[in-house]
């Protein structure tokens, strides 16, 4: 592996609705998204992204807890120690940005500082009990680490619980842009993963995906 340079920029990866890179704007910028009952205050910096590119990272997604920004339905989750792969979209942004982020993940206001050269050097670090408070470096991309967070995974890990149409939506736009899967293809790439059957049967998740 090659030693990782040391830049203002960081790769962040997304495997949920920040796939989309729409939605993922109001992180920078501040706002509400469409199906969204939150919200952002945005990044100190509103700079977009410099680049993104389409990944797969190892681990599983789940979804999981029980989320007010969308109607009570789970998010989606990393299991960084499960088998597979996961597929992501990986923005290139600034320390100063992801920290803010994940600040907005927590539903905090952003303005903390982030120890990268810790994350870096570790390639994991966790911030607290919190869901998205544990972070992981996933890969290296030309020569900067490729970052994203999850929940613990001890006895704060986040039940199962399953998603929400809109949700799914959002993620299925996301993999649509990112990696150009069809329908189908999104439908069996999110079908197996915990907490989406048995509310959501191949049909129902064909009729979300395709509206």
């Amino acid at each position: 592996m090659l030693p990782l340079m040391s830049t203002d920029h960081i790769w962040y990866a997304s495997y949920g609705s920040n796939l989309s890179a729409a939605r993922f704007g109001f992180y920078l910028s501040g706002g509400r998204p469409p199906g969204a009952s939150r919200t952002y205050p945005g990044a100190r910096d509103a700079t977009p992204p410099v680049a993104d590119r389409a990944l797969h990272v190892p681990g599983e997604i789940f979804f999981g807890w029980d989320s007010p920004t969308w109607g009570g339905g789970g998010i989606a989750f990393l299991d960084l120690a499960a088998g597979g792969e996961a597929l992501v979209r990986a923005y290139r942004i600034t320390h100063e940005q992801l920290a803010d982020v994940v600040a907005q993940e927590m539903h905090r206001d952003p303005g903390d500082a982030l120890d990268v050269d810790e994350l870096i050097g570790a390639r994991r670090l966790v911030l607290g009990p919190g869901r998205y408070e544990t972070l992981a470096v996933v890969a290296d991309l030309e020569g900067e680490p490729v970052v994203t967070f999850t929940c613990p995974d001890d006895d704060a890990r986040p039940a199962v619980n399953a998603p929400s149409g809109a949700y799914l939506a959002m993620i299925a736009a996301g993999l649509r842009e990112a990696h150009g899967l069809s329908t189908p293809q999104i439908r069996d790439y999110l079908l197996p993963a915990p907490g989406v059957r048995p509310t959501w049967t191949p049909e129902r998740l064909d009729e979300v995906l395709a509206a």
